[in-house]
Order: structure tokens, then C-alpha cells, then sequence
């Protein structure tokens, strides 16, 4: 795990090195102003004024290095730290982009977001505490014995004795508590779910006065996670005491023991000054402990983020490109041969079964059925958002699984059911569909679409900018500014995903007119809950429970599937019965 984490430290490698270094020589000159504090110490009661002023210029000089090592291995940890969550982030985030429907059903968007966030921040904690605190407490202790031993033994063997009583229930605690944080975030995950729905569904809860129940189900989740973090911070405060209760003993026994040397020997094993250095020396291993501690603390807090960064970094995209990929797409024929698909791969779970539909370039194709009948999965199947679980899925001939995806996705234009505009302006949103647009093609792709009336009336036209979700304009106009982005692809292939449902009939009978007329080259497949939108097609194909019930022109259907002929009846006949 740790060694895959340390691949986003990349170039703040020099930044962690010059922390750790730093670090050192701050704890060597710490370790060295008690030492040479016993000299002063002996200079003072004998009286002599050279070696006074020698070790204290020293002193003060070794005071200033230290601070300095400090402030440099402070400024170099914070960058070092920083810059290795900046990474951490990237490479999360560009293996996200790499994902497929499959993994990103895998994981929620909450989900996605906490380990982007939260679980990165805990994880840079850690990082930040490792380079510089969990090298600065080990070699502050180890010094310091050092120390100690050259000072005097017996009292060296107290700290040599108290230390592993110390670290061993240390790591009894951090065993007990890293389950806990595990449980805690992924609550995270859930409070932020519970917030994204209630944001996202803000009219929602207003329409329905739900505000109390939103307010319910967040304070549940919000005190879930606060007792669980309190029962893991419980637990961690336990090194406090132990740590107290470890040092005070050792401070009785170096004042009980050295005092003793001190008389018996009347001063020559033990010195007055080297008596104070040790219990100096005992305060920076007692400041040792609680930085040891603090990093016990932020490892046992960030493990749990670190694994669940790992499974981001670790997801391997059910879909890849094949090794020689086809990059060119002759025309828009669709070929579903004996296709069958699960979500799961578990073919006992199918979800569409042995379809066999060919589609001929420049056909238009419409696709109904009942809700759940699998129609979005099936066109779903064509630019490989997933692969078919049995069976192949032909584009032109050739197997989709290999072109590829890049060039199969540019020429398959989608407009899914939940159409997504983003921040920015209109034709910032249109040139998602080609970036190098002019503006003269982004106006004719909004004619087509029936867009261009209701842009033209905005003061801003083109440059009106758009909410976040596309919050200011209506679902038929955001509908409209999905379909002429897709149309700016110039794509072999148009997939409408029931996506003329909030615009009205005659719109939409422009909009498929337009296609006829202006694209016919086009590959059109339009999915549709009306049978008026899908008529006029060259081809409908008719879903039911994953399977196609029936195919054919609107006439043949009338005659040949009692469920196209009930669809239409309920559609076209009114509450009096007469059509």
C-alpha cells in the first residue's frame, strides 16, 4: 500500500528528502543544548568565566541553527505535503476518467468524492506527519539515550526499560481503533449522499414539505458518525495517560536514583549538572512519546483512507482498448448479433436476452417499451459504455470491442435520458460536442434541434450563461441544447435516449423532420415513450423484459404485436374513445 501511495510523491521526492534532513539536524542540536547545558552548569558553580561565555555563545548559536532547521524543514514538509495530496488527487481522478459504467457503478459519486477529498486530506495528514514528526520522535529518543547512556547508565537503563512498555501499548491501542475509523468513513460517504440528494433534490423536498424529514435523516447519519469517531478518539486518548503515568515514573526514578549517586559517591559518578541535563533529557523523551503518539493518532486516522484510495488506484477499467485497434468507422450499420447482457456478468442475470437486430446505415430506428424493458441498456451496448456479456455488437461490420474507443465514441453521438449541461456559457456547453466549432456550425446544429428560437431571445444569446445542472432553463430547452450538442459531432451514429420527452409534439416532429432532411447519412436510433416520435421510422423495434417482442415498419406492427397496437390505441384515442 505505501509503496503505492508513494508514487504521487514524484517531484516532491527533494522536498521530503530536505524535510527529513533538516529535521535531523534540528533534533541532533536539540539534543546537544542539554548536554553541553551540564558544562554551563559546572562553569558557574566553579567560577569560571571563559568557559561561561565559550558554552554559551555556543549554546545560543546551536538555539539559532535549531530554529532555522526548523522553519526550513516546516517550509519544505508543508510543500512536500501539499504537492503529494496534488498528485494523490490527479491520479485519482485521471483513473476515474478511465473507468467504464461498470466501475463507476462499482463505487457512488459520494463515494468518489469522500476519497477525493476527505480520505486525501487524512492521507497528506499522515504523509506530512511521517516526513517530519515520525522522524524527528525516534531520532529525538534514540539520541537522547544516547545521551543518557553516555551520562550515566543506571539512570539510561530506566528510559531502555519504560520505552517498549510504552510502544507496546501504544500499538494495542491503534490495533483496537482502526476498525472503528474504517466504519467511520465510509459514514462519511453516507452523510455526503444524504446532503447530495437533498441539494439535488431541493425542489423536491420543498414540493413535498420534507424539509423536517431531510433534516431527520441527516442528523442520523451526522450522529452516527459522531459517536463512532468519539468511541475511535476514546480510545486514542488513552495514550495520553499512559504516556503521563509512563514518564512521571521514570522522573521519580531518575530524582530517587540520581540523588542517591549523587550522595554515595559524593558527586563523581553523578554531577549536580548532569543531574539537571537528565531531567531535561527526560522532558524531550516525554516530548518524543507524544509526537510518537500524534503520528500512532494520524496513521491509525488515515489508514483506513489510504486503503480505500488504494481500491481507486487499484480498479483496473473493464473496458480497454485492444492492442490494435481499429481507428476508422466506415458508415453507421449496427449489427446486435445473439447479444445477451448482465450488469454483473452473471448470465443467470440477464438483463437483455439473445438480441438479434441489424441496422442498416442512415435508417432511423425507433425502440419502445415498458419501463424496465432495457431499452437505454441496449443502445448503452453500441459506444461500449459496457460490453456485451454474450454475443457481439457490430459497427460497421467490425466487432465494437475492436475499434478504437476514442474513435467509436466520437462516432456515436448519445443524449442519455438525464441530460447534463454544465457550468458555463451556451456555447461553452454546445462545443463539448466539437471543441473547434465556428460559430456558424454551432447555429445550424441549434436550428436542427430547435434551439436557436429560444437562444435567440436571450439578451445574451449564445453567451447566456448556464447554471450549474442547467438550472435556468426548462427541461425541453435543455433536452434541445443536448441534441444540437450531439448533432456538432457530426456522428455516423444518433442515439436518442428518450430525449424529446419535454418538448412538445409539433417540436418534435420538426426536430425528426429536420434529421431526415439535413442528415440522412446518419445512423438515427430514438428511443421514445411516444409512439407519434417513432412512426415514421424506418424500422421499430419493440422491447419487452430484455427481449425484442416484435420489429417492423408502424404498419406491420399494427397488424403483427398486440402490444405496439395497444400502445398506440391508448396514445391516439381520446377519453370518449374516438381517435
Amino acid at each position: 500500500m505505501i509503496k503505492k501511495l508513494a508514487k504521487s510523491i514524484r517531484e516532491y521526492k527533494t522536498p521530503s528528502i530536505l524535510t527529513s534532513v533538516f529535521i535531523v539536524l534540528e533534533v541532533i542540536l536539540e539534543v546537544l543544548i542539554p548536554y553541553f547545558t551540564a558544562d554551563l552548569i559546572e562553569s558557574v558553580n566553579g567560577g569560571q568565566m571563559y568557559g561561561i561565555l565559550k558554552v554559551g555563545i555556543m549554546l545560543v548559536t546551536f538555539a539559532i541553527l535549531s530554529i532555522v532547521f526548523g522553519v526550513l524543514s516546516g517550509y519544505f514538509c508543508a510543500k512536500a505535503g501539499s504537492g503529494f495530496a496534488k498528485n494523490l488527487r490527479k491520479d485519482m481522478y485521471y483513473k476515474i476518467q478511465d473507468f467504464s459504467f461498470y466501475n463507476i457503478d462499482k463505487f457512488s459519486s459520494t463515494s468518489l468524492i469522500t476519497r477525493l477529498t476527505t480520505d486525501v486530506s487524512f492521507v497528506q495528514n499522515a504523509y506530512q506527519t511521517i516526513i517530519r514528526v515520525a522522524i524527528r520522535s525516534p531520532l529525538m529518543l534514540i539520541f537522547t539515550l544516547i545521551m543518557t547512556f553516555t551520562i550515566n547508565v543506571k539512570l539510561a537503563l530506566i528510559f531502555l526499560i519504560a520505552g517498549p512498555i510504552l510502544l507496546l501499548g501504544l500499538l494495542l491501542i491503534f490495533k483496537n481503533v482502526h476498525p472503528t475509523f474504517i466504519k467511520v468513513i465510509k459514514e462519511y460517504d453516507d452523510l455526503n449522499n444524504v446532503v447530495q440528494e437533498n441539494v439535488r433534490g431541493a425542489r423536491v423536498v420543498k414540493a413535498y414539505v420534507r424539509e423536517k424529514h431531510e433534516i431527520e435523516k441527516f442528523n442520523e447519519t451526522s450522529d452516527l458518525i459522531y459517536k463512532d469517531y468519539s468511541k475511535a478518539r476514546k480510545l486514542l486518548a488513552l495514550n495520553s495517560p499512559l504516556m503521563q503515568l509512563t514518564v512521571n515514573i521514570c522522573m521519580i526514578l531518575v530524582c530517587f536514583v540520581g540523588a542517591q549517586l549523587i550522595v554515595n559517591s559524593g558527586g563523581t559518578e553523578l554531577s549536580t549538572g548532569q543531574l539537571t541535563t537528565m531531567f531535561v533529557f527526560t522532558m524531550q523523551i516525554l516530548m518524543s512519546l507524544m509526537m510518537f503518539s500524534m503520528v500512532v493518532v494520524n496513521i491509525a486516522i488515515s489508514r483506513a483512507s489510504a486503503e480505500r484510495i488504494i481500491e481507486i488506484l487499484d480498479e483496473v477499467p473493464n473496458i480497454q482498448n485492444p492492442e490494435n485497434p481499429v481507428t476508422k468507422i466506415k458508415n453507421g450499420d449496427i449489427t446486435f448479433d445473439n447479444v445477451s447482457f448482465s450488469y454483473t456478468g452473471d448470465i443467470s442475470k440477464l438483463c437483455l436476452k439473445d438480441v438479434n437486430l441489424e441496422i442498416k446505415s442512415g435508417q432511423t430506428i425507433g425502440i419502445l417499451g415498458g419501463t424496465g424493458s432495457s431499452k437505454s441498456t441496449l443502445i448503452s451496448l453500441i459506444p461500449r459504455l459496457y460490453d456485451a456479456t454474450l454475443g457481439k455488437v457490430l459497427i460497421s461490420g467490425v466487432d465494437a470491442k475492436e475499434y478504437d474507443i476514442k474513435a467509436l465514441r466520437d462516432a456515436v453521438s448519445v443524449v442519455l435520458q438525464k441530460n447534463v449541461l454544465f457550468s458555463g456559457t451556451i456555447k461553452e456547453n454546445l462545443k463539448w460536442g466539437n471543441e473547434f466549432a465556428t460559430d456558424e456550425e454551432i447555429e445550424h446544429a441549434c436550428k436542427l434541434a430547435c434551439a436557436d428560437e429560444f437562444i435567440q431571445s436571450f439578451p445574451n444569446k449564445y453567451d447566456t450563461h448556464i447554471e450549474q445542472g442547467g438550472s435556468n432553463v426548462s427541461g425541453g430547452q435543455k433536452q434541445r441544447l443536448c441534441i444540437a450538442r450531439a448533432l456538432l459531432k457530426k456522428p455516423k451514429i444518433l442515439i436518442l435516449d428518450d430525449s424529446t420527452s419535454a418538448v412538445d409534439t409539433k417540436t418534435d416532429a420538426m426536430i425528426r423532420k429536420a434529421f431526415k432532411e439535413e442528415i440522412p447519412n446518419t445512423t438515427k436510433i430514438i428511443i421514445a415513450q411516444r409512439v407519434n416520435s417513432v412512426m415514421d421510422a424506418d424500422k421499430i423495434v419493440v422491447l419487452e423484459s430484455g427481449k425484442i417482442l416484435a420489429q417492423g415498419t408502424h404498419k406491420e406492427l399494427l397488424k403483427t404485436c398486440e402490444v405496439y397496437k395497444d400502445i398506440y390505441t391508448s396514445q391516439t384515442t381520446n377519453k370518449g374513445g374516438k381517435k
